[in-house]
This record gives structure tokens, C-alpha cells and sequence, in this order.
């Protein structure tokens, strides 16, 4: 491990500084200590990350495996590790950890299990399955319950805040209601060796808090930190970050507060302003001259942005040249606003000869999106949608796909938790609560602990009946799979995938139990998709002669590519506000930009205390403004801006009037007029193809 100072690293070569500019420069070769890289959107923060984190390896001493990048999304930190290897070779970055907080947090828990009160191979739950406990802990089926209570209680662990406190500080019914069953939540996660994606965070924290020497371990390991987006992270995260560094503060923070908009997620901004405080030392470098858009774009958003308080006061500037006027059109409503959209955008595509993917419509919530996308088909425009629900992610698919889980790998708890509770099977939760206590005793899974003679002793046996059951039920389906395990005979050959798959959901009755969980409509819409499910599994066992242990890898991968960064398509893109965030395109359309909509205000929850309600809404107003300046940022050659004049919402036509944030812009709410203002649709329609039938020129 490198002992080397960093404050006396050899010069650096021209290489690790060529076309930097003066600020990039700084923020690359500072070495003295912390450093606070505020990186204006558009600024080349990426680029500053990935030639320091070179610098640091190829001239400075330091070893791969000592140096650490963390992100919030796999495509960022995809990104910096390919870039990282255009400059340096593979050799010299073996070791280097370049991945989320999350990530991290997965590699030290594994490590430190047993320090945590967790075994090796514990569970990850993600947020369906954690439902489904807090579900059982509630007993309700009322969903926006369910996720109140589920956002409160990821809220306080990310503020590390323990069940016992919450109880005390609870204000509000959610937050009375998540405190009452907080305790048990974590029991029995506890219970069933697993943990939530909160939990990847905190659990870590707290090890290295209470723990001098898992805390020197991983401070001598990782002896240098970057971190990108700083202004997004929690408090957790920022504890994580302070305990890591250590005394020896060796980290550069890179981020940018008119960019924070999650505080809804516990994000705090003021992080950026703590590291002022906390680290006396603290290097501030700015990086204003923004590489993506023209000018005229940046003295908007800088316009806009100026009206917030400021933690660091910067301007963005550019060399790309004035740019095209930013266009402000009112619409009479939501459908023509969509028709103009849809029929501007198929016009621009043909004028300036772009592709389709150089556009993107962004919004501030996902209700308005559908009425987008129908004007969009109308206009035969191709489009992709940013947030969409994967197929594979939907409960009726996630509650199949659980079973050949668990058939092909029985030692997965998730699956194996979820397959047990759906349907029902006489197995509630205080019967898995002990299974996962014995199991985790034994240090095996859960399905193993099934059939341990020692658990007869701790279930009564109309409790344990039917766990081995169902445990034999799957190891009948493992035998006709062909599935090797010790003690147990294979047949010959293994039965059909498509025999299987119509045995198990017969089994299991999932038909019956879609319809005496939801209404005849929803029952329909989810039965149906496990059966697009079940036809999608055979034809592919049939066409590529795949059996059931094939398919279940083949489904694995499939999700896995799904949620990783293919090319994107040649299509409009159609996001909203906050899913845009560190995207860019040539051409930008922000729609519904409007009071009550951009910016939402959201509903006061502060009833009795004005005071509050007052600096609650002042709160919201400045976080929507950084969110439009999000969303201006992201146009680098031209920015069209649209407001309805009449929205309806509930069956009810609301008067509208444009965003104050127009108005901060500079510029006024009715600069372009609607030139299709009383046109019906099909008259719209007509005019965007007649408008395609001019020759070009």
C-alpha cells in the first residue's frame, strides 16, 4: 500500500493538463488537501474526475486499489471507468473502485458481515419486497399508505435516525404510522438476513462509526476519495464520506447546488455548505465555462437561478455564440399544446435536417406524458420515454419469476420469501420471522432451514406444515428441472420448460388469487400479462431448445440488460424534469410551464404553524426554480418553452398562468404566438403534412 505523500508528487507531465482550461487544471492537480469542485452544469466535471483520478495513479504514487470514485447511477460510473482506460492502461487501473454509494456499501457489508450481525450471503430487498413486509406489518392494501409509510421510514434511515428516536419526533399521521411499525420493519429484516437499499448506506456508516477497526481497515484502503454530485447526497452518505477520509481529508467533492433537486428523496444541499465548516482547509475551484450550450440559454438559466439564495455564487459562460432566441408559445390547452409539439417538432426535424433522437420533451410530472405520446403517434413521430415500467419489473411478472428463481437457485431468500407469501399459503410473517432467526443462527438459507430438524422445535407444527409443503412442492419441480443436489436422484431427462411452466401456475393457483386480490378489470390486465409472460417463456424453451434452468439465466440477463445503458434509439425523447439530470440534446421543449404545474407546489402539511408553512413553500419554490434551471441546461442549441392557458385536471378546466420562472428568465409570457391557436386537431394534422410536402430548400 502507498505511503507516499501526495503533497510531494512529481510534477505532472503536459499530457494529464492538455486542453484543460485554467479552472479544470486547478481542480485536476490540487492535492493539499479537500477540494470542492464547483461544477457549473455542462462544465466537463466528468473529465476533471477521470484525468485526476489518472493523474493520481500514472504520477502520484498512488495505487489503483487506494484511489475511489462514487456516483449515483451505473451509467455515470460506466462512463468514468471508460474513460479512465482511454488515458491509462488496464494494468495500471486494476483495483480502482469506480461505482455508486450504493455499490460501496454492497462491498463492505459482504466483507464485514459478520460485524453487522448479518451473514455472508444475506439478501438485498428491493422496494416491492419491502412493501410487501411493511404490507403485512400495516395490514392494508392501500398503496399510497404503503408508500407513505415506506418514504417516510427510508427518509429516517437516511438521516440515520433509529426506531426508537422516530417514535419520539413523529408529526405528522404518516409519520405516526411509520413509527409505529418501523421496529418491527427492521426486526425483521434482521429476522430474515436481509437488508433494503437504505440499509446499503447506513449499515455501513454505522460499522464504521462504531467500529475503530473495520474504520482503520477501510481508511488505509481507500486513500483517496472522489465524489461526484455532492449536492444530491443525504446525510448518511455525507457521515459515510466524512468517516472514510478520516483525519486525513484526502477527497475532492465535485458538485453543483442549483443543480440539487432531490431533496423529496433526503437529499440536502446544505452538504456542499458543511464541508466549508467541517473542513476549515476546504480548496474551493469553480468551473463556469460551460461546453453544451449557446449563450443565450446560459444567461437564462443564470437569470432564473440568480432569484435563490446562494450557498456559492457563479455564472456560466460559453464561446459557442449568442444562439437562436428561446421561444415562449401559450396554448388554449393540454391537447393542442401536445398537437403543436408533436407537429413543431416532425417541422424541425425536416428543416434542420436533425435526427429524431436531438429532440426531447421534458416535463415536471409523468400525468403528463400520456397525452403527449398520443399526439406524438398521431404525428407518426417516434418517441421513447424515460421512467417507463419494465416489463419484468411488473409485481404479477416479479411474483412468476420468483418461483423458477427459487427452482433454479433455492438459496435465494428474496425468491423464496416471495414465492412462500404469494398466494398465501398459511405462512404469515411471524412464522418467516423465526425461520429467518433459526436460519440465520445456522448461517444457511431459508429454504434449507426449512427441513432442519432443529426448527420443529421453535414452529409449532400447523406452522411448519405448510412451509414443507411448499418447500417440497419446489424440490419436485428442481427434480423435474433436472437440477443436481446432493441426497437426490435426476431424472433421465429433464421434463419440457413448457410442461413445467403450465404445471407450476396451475399449482398454484395465481389465476384465482389475481381475482380475489383486485377488481375484474385489474385482474384481467395482470392475468394477462402473466400469461404474455408464460407464451414468451415457451416460445423462446421451443425456438432455442432451452430448458427451464436455461430460461431462468436467459431472464436474468435479459433484466440485467434492461436496466444497463443500451444506444439509444433514433426517437424523440419524452422525460420528466428530474429524469433529464445530467442528459443534454441540441433541441429542448419544456411543456406545461406553468403556476401549480412548474412550479408545483405541492400541498402544505403544515397545518397550524404558518410560520413553517411559509418557509415550507419558500423551500419548494427554490428547489423548482433549480429544477427549471435543470431543465434549461439541457438544450444546447435552441429552447422552446410552452404554457396552457386552461389545464384540466379531475374533470375540471383550470385557468392558468405562466411560470413566474419565465418571467425570471427575461423574457415575457407571450413572445411566439400559437400560429394554430382555434385549428381542430385534424386541421393541425393537416397542416404538419402539407408543411412535409414542401420540397426541401
Amino acid at each position: 500500500m502507498s505511503q507516499l505523500s501526495p503533497t510531494v508528487a512529481a510534477a505532472p507531465g503536459a499530457d494529464w493538463v492538455a486542453g484543460l482550461n485554467p479552472s479544470q487544471r486547478e481542480a485536476v492537480l490540487y492535492l493539499d488537501g479537500p477540494a470542492l469542485v464547483l461544477a457549473g452544469a455542462g462544465s466537463g466535471k466528468t473529465r476533471v474526475i477521470t484525468q485526476k483520478i489518472a493523474y493520481l495513479i500514472s504520477e502520484c504514487g498512488y495505487r489503483a486499489a487506494n484511489v475511489a470514485a462514487l456516483t449515483f447511477t451505473n451509467k455515470a460510473a460506466s462512463e468514468m471507468v471508460h474513460r479512465v482506460q482511454q488515458v491509462l492502461p488496464r494494468r495500471q487501473t486494476r483495483g480502482l473502485t469506480v461505482c455508486t454509494f450504493h455499490a460501496l456499501g454492497v462491498r463492505m457489508l459482504r466483507e464485514e458481515a459478520p460485524r453487522v450481525g448479518l451473514k455472508p450471503q444475506f439478501s438485498i430487498l428491493d422496494a416491492d419486497d419491502a412493501q410487501a413486509i411493511l404490507q403485512d406489518l400495516l395490514a392494508t392494501t392501500d398503496k399510497a399508505r404503503l408508500r407513505g409509510v415506506q418514504h417516510t421510514i427510508s427518509l429516517w434511515k437516511n438521516s440515520l435516525v433509529e426506531p426508537e428516536h422516530a417514535e419520539k419526533i413523529a408529526a405528522s399521521a404518516t409519520e405516526a404510522d411509520a413509527a409505529g411499525v418501523y421496529r418491527s420493519y427492521r426486526d425483521t429484516l434482521a429476522a430474515y438476513q436481509a437488508v433494503d437499499f437504505d440499509d446499503l448506506i447506513r449499515l455501513p456508516a454505522l460499522l464504521l462509526e462504531r467500529d475503530a477497526e473495520a474504520r482503520e481497515r477501510w481508511q488505509s484502503r481507500l486513500r483517496y476519495l472522489l465524489v461526484d454530485e455532492y449536492q444530491d447526497t443525504n446525510a448518511c452518505q455525507y457521515h459515510l464520506v466524512r468517516l472514510l477520509t478520516g483525519s486525513r481529508a484526502m477527497f475532492t467533492a465535485v458538485g453543483d447546488d442549483d443543480q440539487a433537486i432531490y431533496a423529496w428523496r433526503g437529499a440536502t444541499v446544505e452538504n456542499l455548505g458543511k464541508l466549508t465548516t467541517d473542513y476549515p482547509q476546504l480548496k474551493v475551484i469553480k468551473l463556469e465555462q460551460n461546453y453544451r450550450s449557446v449563450q443565450r440559454i446560459l444567461a437564462a438559466a443564470n437569470q432564473v437561478i440568480s432569484h435563490n439564495p446562494k450557498l456559492f455564487d457563479k455564472r456560466l459562460w460559453s464561446e459557442h455564440g449568442a444562439g437562436e432566441p428561446i421561444v415562449v408559445t401559450p396554448m388554449d390547452n393540454e391537447e393542442a399544446e401536445a398537437e403543436s409539439l408533436a407537429m413543431r417538432i416532425s417541422a424541425a426535424h425536416f428543416e434542420r435536417r436533425c435526427a429524431w433522437r436531438d429532440f426531447a420533451i421534458l416535463y415536471r410530472s409523468n400525468h403528463q406524458a400520456r397525452i403527449l405520446e398520443q399526439a406524438l403517434r398521431n404525428a407518426k413521430v417516434p418517441y421513447t420515454i424515460s421512467g417507463g415500467q419494465s416489463f419484468f419489473d411488473k409485481a404479477e411478472v416479479r411474483d412468476v419469476l420468483s418461483y423458477l428463481r427459487l427452482i433454479a437457485n433455492e438459496d435465494d431468500d428474496p425468491a423464496f420469501i416471495r414465492a412462500v407469501t404469494t398466494p398465501r399459503r398459511g405462512v404469515g410473517q411471524g412464522t418467516l420471522q423465526t425461520l429467518g432467526n433459526y436460519a440465520g443462527q445456522r448461517q444457511i438459507s431459508l429454504f434449507a432451514a426449512v427441513f432442519e430438524a432443529g426448527l420443529e422445535s421453535q414452529l409449532a407444527e400447523r406452522l411448519l406444515t405448510p412451509l414443507r409443503t411448499f418447500a417440497e412442492f419446489i424440490n419436485r419441480l428442481q427434480w423435474r428441472a433436472g437440477v443436481a443436489k446432493p441426497g437426490m436422484s435426476v431424472p433421465q431427462a429433464a421434463d419440457s420448460a413448457v410442461a413445467i411452466l403450465d404445471d407450476m401456475i396451475q399449482a398454484i393457483g395465481y389465476e384465482r388469487y389475481l381475482y380475489d386480490q383486485f377488481d375484474e378489470r385489474a385482474a384481467q390486465s395482470r392475468w394477462q400479462n402473466v400469461l404474455d409472460l408464460l407464451g414468451w417463456l415457451k416460445r423462446k424453451a421451443d425456438d432455442d431448445g432451452m430448458g427451464l434452468l436455461e430460461l431462468v439465466q436467459h431472464i436474468a440477463l435479459i433484466t440485467m440488460l434492461e436496466r444497463g445503458e443500451e444506444e439509444e434509439p433514433d426517437a424523440v425523447k419524452l422525460s420528466t424534469l428530474h429524469a433529464s439530470k445530467g442528459l443534454e440534446y441540441p433541441h429542448v421543449y419544456l411543456a406545461g410551464v406553468e403556476e401549480g404545474l412548474l412550479p408545483h407546489l405541492g400541498k402544505d402539511d403544515e397545518e397550524g404553524d404558518p410560520a413553517r408553512a411559509a418557509e415550507s413553500l419558500a423551500e419548494r419554490i427554490q428547489e423548482e426554480r433549480r429544477l427549471m434551471y435543470v431543465g434549461i441546461t439541457r438544450a444546447q442549441r435552441s429552447l422552446h418553452l410552452s404554457w396552457c392557458r386552461r389545464r384540466r385536471r379531475a374533470r375540471e378546466d383550470l385557468v392558468r398562468e405562466p411560470s413566474r420562472f419565465i418571467t425570471e428568465m427575461g423574457l415575457g409570457p407571450d413572445v411566439v404566438p400559437d400560429a394554430q391557436a382555434g385549428m381542430s386537431a385534424k386541421d393541425r394534422l393537416g397542416a404538419l403534412k402539407a408543411l412535409l410536402q414542401k420540397p426541401a430548400g
